[in-house]
């Protein structure tokens, strides 16, 4: 089996975090935000790449629904 090429003290990939419904706003942009910068950098392999990608699918789309949770709180206030 061959060795994981990061070094023992890396953090893991944000593919391995928390579930991403349990995030707070907040917590996921940031994340997502850290993730993209991964993606950007060129640095990381395909396999990872396609992990971090999809975690950042899921991160995006809870930020979406929070943001929409949101709109539709304050127009319920303006009625």
């Amino acid at each position: 089996m061959p060795r994981d090429p990061r070094p023992e003290s890396a953090a893991p990939p944000p593919a391995d975090g928390p579930e991403v419904s349990t995030l707070t706003y907040e917590q996921a942009r940031d994340e997502l935000v850290a993730l993209v910068g991964r993606l950007e950098s060129g640095q990381v392999g395909l396999e990872e790449s396609m992990s971090l990608w999809a975690r950042g699918e899921a991160l995006a789309a809870h930020c979406a629904a929070w943001l929409d949770a949101a709109e539709q709180r304050l127009a319920s206030t303006d009625n």
